[in-house]
């Protein structure tokens, strides 16, 4: 508990870092934060310009993929973005719910609630809502979701299991999940794993892409499916802060490689708890 708590503290500080800059600054400085001898978070990010709903002061560069454009997302639906961020993907599915639907962000940074809220009160939107909390007991009742959206983030929580089945109980029967995330094949070198800052960059807390999908089926999601992949490449640079020239050459080798995934699965329409065998 105290370590999970630890992890909490540092990913909560090190995105209240970014909070505070623009996406264009995150972007120049070439790793997000700090100076140039850090990971740059963008790599991971994805091209949301032609989106509509898309707002650039939202989009601080911190997904691994594009939850929205394959979440199948409503007129009228209630929509629920977890790690929420400055808003950038609740903004687009804002758009896609129209005025009779609603999008509820949950983010743990205090800072970046305030970014998202300040945002929503600029452009109005009185059906986007931005709530501090935390993945692992998201303040939210049970069944009232259509539909739960994250991008590259769930990565970053200590408790996995916990997490999905948070996003299990918040669902409504029949709704549906899509995140996009980051996942292993193969085992990263000791010294990435155990690195904070690669922590808070969603590499070393990620799961092996098996064990994450497994957790997924395990708490009886149905129609699990992956709806978008593909592999991201740390600069050497960067890696060569963590492992001397010989472990990095082992490393690119070795055939391990980190991926981003954007999962989408449905909770049954007639469901009871998560692994009780009733769905």
């Amino acid at each position: 508990m105290e370590n999970s708590e630890k992890t909490k503290t540092m990913v909560r500080e090190k995105y209240a870092e970014i909070a505070l800059q623009s996406a264009g600054e995150n972007a120049v400085s070439c790793c997000g934060v700090n100076s140039c001898n850090t990971l740059d978070y963008s790599i991971f990010s994805e091209d949301y310009t032609n989106l509509t709903g898309y707002l650039e002061a939202a989009d601080l560069k911190l997904g691994c993929g594009i939850p929205v454009e394959h979440a199948q997302i409503s007129k009228g639906d209630t929509v629920v973005d977890l790690g929420s961020g400055a808003g950038n993907d609740a903004f687009v599915a804002r758009a896609l719910v129209g005025e009779l639907g609603e999008v509820i962000g949950i983010d743990m940074t205090p800072a970046m609630i305030d970014k998202a809220k300040a945002l929503a009160e600029q452009l109005k939107m009185d059906n986007v809502r931005f709530r501090l909390g935390d993945i692992e007991a998201i303040p939210l009742n049970a069944n009232v979701a259509n539909v739960v959206v994250s991008n590259c983030v769930l990565n970053l929580v200590p408790d996995k299991q916990k997490a999905f089945s948070e996003v299990f109980r918040i669902l409504k029967p029949g709704g549906h999940f899509c995140i996009s995330d980051v996942v292993l094949k193969g085992e990263l070198p000791e010294e990435i794993r155990e690195a904070a800052e690669m922590y808070a960059g969603c590499v070393s807390g990620a799961l092996q892409k098996k064990e994450y999908m497994g957790i997924i089926h395990d708490l009886d999601f149905q129609s699990v499916s992956i709806k978008a992949e593909k592999e991201i490449q740390i600069p050497d640079e960067v890696l060569l802060k963590y492992l001397d020239a010989n472990q990095l050459a082992a490393y690119r080798k070795s055939g391990a490689g980190i991926f981003s995934i954007t999962v989408f699965a449905e909770k049954a329409k007639s469901c009871c708890a998560p692994g009780a065998g009733c769905c």
